[in-house]
This record gives C-alpha cells, sequence and structure tokens, in this order.
C-alpha cells in the first residue's frame, strides 16, 4: 500500500467519526496528528478535515513544503492572521468544528471565537485511538529504531566508566545514537547512578559514578518519525551485591510474567497487573510506583498506557508497538528497570529490542 492510500485511507477514518463527534469539520493543531494524517512534518500549521475537503494551512516557510509532503491537500497560505483564520474556514464552509482539547492553547481559542458563525466543540481525543495499531510500514521504521538503540545500548558496559560524570555518559551515548542512524533522539537520555537511580525520570548531571552504584540508562533513537525506547539497569563493580541481584531478578521476573501471559484482548489493567503482582507477592508493592508501560509511535508516549488507573474497558489489540518497562526503586539508592519495545501478536507480545540483560560492568 502506497503512503498516499494509507493518507487517504486515514482522512477517511476521520470523516466516518465526524457525525459520532457531532461536528461538521475537525481542526487538528497537534503536529504528531498533522503528520500522520497527512505527511506534513512542518511545524507549523494546521489541518481541517470536512466530509469533503482535507485542507492544509501553514505559512511562506513550510508552503512548498507542504506541496511536497502532502500533495493530496489542498493548502492555503496562513500568515497567522485572525483574517486569514476566517478565510480558511470560510473556504472550508463550515459551521461546526471540533478542536483537540489537549492540544488547543487558550490563545488558539481566544482566536477561534472571534470567526463569526462558527462553534467550536472541544474533543478528548481525536485521532489517537486510529493511531494505536500500527501498519506494517510503522512497525518497520520503530523496528528500525530499535535496531539501533539496541546496538548503542551493548556499547553502555565499555562507555560507563567509575569516575565519569552522568552527563558524560549521556553524551557519549548520543553520539553513538547519531552516528549509528538515528535521526533524533527519541527523548532526553536518562543516565541515573547511585542514589539518583531510584528517580524513575532522573535527567543526567554532574555526580561522577562510583564503584557499587547501581546505574539506569534509558534511551531511544528516532527514525523517519518513529521512536523507539529501551531501558538497561546495570552495576557497577566487580560483582553485584546480593541485594542488587535479588532485585534485578524480581524485575527480570516481572517483565517476563508480562512477556508469558499478555494476549490480545485484555485489559490494559490486566496486563498492568502481571508485573504488580510478581511485585506485591515479594513485598515490593510499594517500590513500582508507574505505569508498566505506554505505546510508542511518532510520540514517545501515547495511548495506550498500561496502569492500574486504565478503563476496565480500553485492551490491547493486534498490531498494537508498546513498552514493557517494570522497575523497582529503594530509596536506600537501588534503582532497577528493564525495558523492552515490543509489538503485540495473535499470539502475545514479541520484543523489537533484543538488547542483552547484563548487568554487570565490571
Amino acid at each position: 500500500m502506497s503512503q498516499l492510500t494509507i493518507f487517504q485511507e486515514r482522512i477517511t477514518a476521520v470523516r466516518q467519526k465526524l457525525a459520532e463527534w457531532e461536528v461538521d469539520g475537525l481542526l487538528i493543531s497537534s503536529p504528531t496528528n498533522r503528520r500522520w494524517l497527512s505527511g506534513f512534518t512542518g511545524s507549523n500549521g494546521q489541518l481541517l478535515v470536512t466530509a469533503d475537503k482535507a485542507l492544509i494551512a501553514t505559512d511562506f516557510r513550510y508552503f512548498t513544503q507542504a506541496i511536497r509532503e502532502a500533495p493530496d491537500f489542498g493548502l492555503f497560505k496562513h500568515q497567522r492572521t485572525l483574517a486569514d483564520t476566517r478565510n480558511f474556514l470560510a473556504e472550508a464552509g463550515v459551521n461546526r468544528v471540533g478542536v483537540e482539547a489537549k492540544h488547543t492553547t487558550l490563545e488558539q481559542m481566544d482566536e477561534l471565537i472571534q470567526v463569526e458563525d462558527v462553534t467550536w466543540v472541544g474533543l478528548a481525543k481525536t485521532v489517537e485511538p486510529m493511531r494505536m495499531v500500527k501498519t506494517a510500514v510503522e512497525i518497520e521504521r520503530i523496528q528500525k529504531a530499535c535496531d539501533i538503540v539496541d546496538g548503542v545500548m551493548a556499547q553502555v558496559p565499555q562507555i560507563a566508566k567509575i569516575g565519569m560524570t552522568e552527563y558524560a555518559v549521556a553524551w557519549e551515548l548520543e553520539k553513538a545514537l547519531r552516528e549509528a542512524g538515528a535521526e533524533a533522539l527519541a527523548f532526553d537520555i536518562i543516565v541515573s547512578g547511585g542514589s539518583n537511580s531510584p528517580l524513575p525520570h532522573h535527567h543526567p548531571g554532574s555526580r561522577r559514578l562510583e564503584a557499587g552504584d547501581a546505574l539506569i540508562v534509558d534511551m531511544g533513537a528516532q527514525v523517519d518519525g518513529y521512536k523507539s525506547d529501551l531501558t538497561r539497569s546495570f552495576y557497577l563493580g566487580e560483582k553485584a551485591s546480593v541485594r542488587y541481584f535479588e532485585l534485578y531478578q524480581l524485575v527480570l521476573g516481572a517483565q517476563t510474567a508480562v512477556f508469558d501471559q499478555a494476549k490480545p484482548g485484555m485489559t490494559l489493567k490486566a496486563v498492568d497487573a502481571l508485573a504488580r503482582e510478581v511485585f506485591a507477592n515479594a513485598g515490593h508493592a510499594e517500590h513500582f510506583g508507574h505505569g508498566l508501560g505506554h505505546g510508542i509511535g511518532l510520540d514517545i508516549h501515547e495511548d495506550p498506557f498500561f496502569s492500574p488507573r486504565a478503563s476496565e474497558e480500553d485492551t490491547v489489540a493486534v498490531g498494537m508497538v508498546v513498552t514493557i518497562e517494570p522497575g523497582c526503586y529503594l530509596p536506600e539508592g537501588i534503582g532497577i528497570r528493564l525495558e523492552e519495545t515490543a509489538v503485540m501478536t495473535e499470539n502475545g507480545l514479541v520484543p523489537l529490542t533484543h538488547c542483552p540483560k547484563e548487568p554487570n560492568i565490571p
């Protein structure tokens, strides 16, 4: 299937939802949703879908780019004026328009409500549910991003040395990701050592790695807009302590339980519970305080989200690409997390990342 056909199918899917949303048009302002629907990657622009039109409005800087990337869409030159907004909506001939509640700012709404004869309807979710099941092309791009991060993560034992700062390790990894073919980082690299390892989203700093440190490295690559996400945990020193080894096996056991038991059709909450039960049985329920994982694609965090707070109605389906990342974080200075990017198949979860889990860094 050609990319053009894919975009046409996605626009058709939006049109089929207009009646349910009780609108005669949908205004997309999210750059990610705009790219998914049209292929247009410019940082400025709006996409308007009606029953019979699909229009992109962007300014002079990106107009030619939009012609190249979204040739099947009508184009409107919009220089960020209220008059242009009025003319854009008039061209579409819409009176009741849905807007992305999560992506439309108050400033943008202040302008939109000045357009006469248009009623605006805030929608909590628009195309996000449509993006959850990935196409073969999307999975292929994510797999390329996974291959890159696999190769770089395998270099951590050679890169991370006692005496280096967390920031220095992160910088070496960033360079390696770029040199391996990543067009960008999927997110800011996490390198957390010793007393910082229990902080799930620690920003690398000036702390120097020491013998006996627990070390978490969490990073991802981006290829053609699509992202990967991989975490490995390490122990700096000749041999991991008994305490560290026990906790490492606990986290690994929780992740293994998910890969062994998660099946399509299970609720997101039930999949999350597979890992949470392992921690609870070991007396560490309170040390696993975040969700089990999340969807991944054009965004690093996107639907679905595995969590105890997930709706009982939300299930995991074949073709969803997700992360599975249980972790155990002790205030005494030991943090351990293991994460894979994986795809749900008819037979269960299949990892797309494959870097060995070898925790010791002598």
